[in-house]
């Protein structure tokens, strides 16, 4: 690899890590594949493979340092372990834009179109990279859009592959309107046209649904909810001495600023350092709170299932009436790899899980509602709020309202909490719903179907947060069809990719068998490249 293609690689990385928060400057995405463009002209795929390993890296490293910290923070690690185990995550991850960056370098040389090719591509690796091994979704490129209200509201149709698409579309043309002296004029007006009427339809797209869920949403019946932020430092959370500090710190806040009777209050993950549904004292205590608030009461505590002998582990909510009888219980389906669990233990025994103390989680059964009266909420835990598909699942099975319940505490003052928070305004558009968040060090906060953040705590606040929330009914395409934006790009790059051995073939035939086709012979097989 050339000194240019290392710089121009590791350019795009930057540039694409600044999309994000805590940088936070969105405009950047729209021009962050450039150099990777230019690193990938006329290479072959391997070495396009290579470029794109290094603008991944580099991102992801920028995106993903706080693991470092959660490593050696709370895993009583060394440094350079922390260092290690986040740099390969980078690594790891940085196949998929690998992947990208050889594509999307074969299909030049093929004769493909960047401004068709890369968008479609790059849509394929990141519904992989949220899938395959668990998934890991955490700030694909569609959220370095959060702040951009407008463009969110594409969502509740395609999803946030739709948002990554039109960023990766608007690079690929900027790249094509940058080289227009080596390409067909006609077709790089074409291109910038269509970009422009499609940024056109999605913008106005995004106002037009913004009112209409405004005024939709006056029409709607609310109610008041109340979330708790108990800043309870990570380190002596688990720490038997301060139980009774941490559920004084709870009622105490709860009961100051508790809503109207009905109302909903939220605590956040693990928000009792104890099993709840043992009938303790303590279990008294928290029953007692929900009772003197005169409202439903949803917060997260470990619980445990015993099977064969064993006692299994598992990160539940519980939800109180305002009798203080426990009305539901919801167990955390999709858990956090090398953090709750080690996956494949048995092919990897000598790996731990990163946050010591406690043993692997075992993940709920399935997800369902928890029911205050008539009204459904669906509960995501921590991570379970960046996969979207788990979000549509709660809708079509009558959810009118979320409640992301986390304990972010973690993660420091790193730029995580931000990015968790910004994936979660996502979930908001796509299903039409609003979503309250309680998390243990901030930010807390009252989303609204829009995906703005209509009310807000800071970092490492102990404080309460009141707000009004609206039940809306219904499903978005999102909700009822799931991810058909993003098939329907893997089914066209299917056909990018067949197109060159099609072509092969009619040309053989045309050539009576003759591998060698007249275009093959002259050194090129098709019209347009990143040439």
């Amino acid at each position: 690899m050339s000194r240019k293609t290392l710089l121009l690689s590791s350019f795009s990385g930057v540039l694409l890590c600044l999309s994000f928060p805590k940088a936070d400057i969105s405009v950047a995405a729209f021009f962050a594949f450039l150099p990777l463009f230019y690193a990938i002209r006329g290479v072959s795929a391997k070495d396009g493979f290579k470029a794109g390993v290094v603008a991944g890296f580099v991102c992801n490293v920028g995106v993903l340092y706080w693991v470092a910290y959660v490593v050696v923070k709370y895993g009583y690690l060394p440094l350079y372990v922390g260092l290690a185990a986040m740099l390969a995550v980078a690594a790891i991850l940085s196949v998929y834009t690998a992947l990208f960056a050889g594509g999307l370098a074969f299909l030049s040389k093929k004769g493909g179109s960047i401004a068709l090719a890369a968008p479609l591509l790059w849509v394929c690796v990141e519904f992989g990279r949220s899938h395959l091994l668990t998934g890991f979704p955490w700030e694909n490129l569609g959220y370095s859009q959060h702040r951009n209200l407008l463009l969110l509201q594409i969502s509740d149709v395609t999803g946030v592959y739709g948002i990554s698409f039109l960023v990766v579309f608007v690079n690929a043309v900027l790249y094509d309107l940058l080289n227009l002296k080596e390409k067909k004029k006609a077709v790089v007006i074409a291109e910038a046209a269509t970009a422009v009427v499609t940024l056109g339809l999605i913008l106005s797209y995004g106002y037009y649904k913004t009112e209409k869920v405004r005024a939709d949403l006056e029409k709607a019946p609310g109610g008041e909810v109340m979330v708790v932020q108990g800043n309870i430092d990570q380190s002596i959370k688990w720490d038997p001495a301060y139980q009774r500090e941490t559920i004084d710190i709870y009622r105490k806040l709860t009961l100051e600023g508790r809503p109207s009777e009905g109302g909903l209050i939220v605590w956040p993950e693990t928000a009792t350092p104890f099993y709840f549904q043992d009938r303790d004292d303590y279990h008294r205590e928290v029953a007692d709170i929900a009772r003197r608030s005169g409202s439903y009461l949803l917060f997260g505590s470990p619980s445990y299932l015993v099977e064969g002998g064993r006692q299994h582990v598992l990160n539940s909510a519980f939800l109180l009436s305002p009798l203080g009888t426990v009305a539901g219980r919801y167990d955390k389906v999709h858990l956090v790899p090398f953090g709750e669990y080690v996956p494949l233990r048995s092919l990897i025994p000598f790996m731990g899980r990163i946050i010591v103390g406690m043993e692997d989680m075992l993940p709920g059964k399935g997800f369902h509602p928890l029911r205050l009266d008539t009204e459904k909420v669906g509960t995501l835990i921590c991570y379970e709020a960046v996969f979207p598909e788990i979000a549509a699942e709660y809708r079509r099975l009558g959810v009118r309202l979320f409640v992301n319940i986390t304990n972010d505490a973690w993660f420091g003052r790193t730029a995580a909490p931000y990015q968790h928070l910004s994936m979660v305004k996502l979930r908001a558009v796509e299903n039409r719903a609003y979503i309250v968040r309680a998390a243990n060090t901030g930010i807390s906060a009252v989303i609204a179907p829009t995906g703005e953040v209509v009310a807000r705590t800071g970092l490492f606040e102990r404080t309460v947060l009141k707000g009004k929330v609206k039940w809306t009914d219904g499903m978005t395409f999102y909700s009822r069809f799931g991810d058909v934006f993003a098939y329907g790009c893997f089914a066209a790059t299917a056909i990018l990719f067949l197109r060159p051995i099609v072509r092969r073939k009619k040309n053989d035939r045309r050539n009576n068998g003759n591998p060698a086709g007249p275009e093959e012979k002259n050194g090129r097989t098709g019209r347009l490249s990143l040439n």
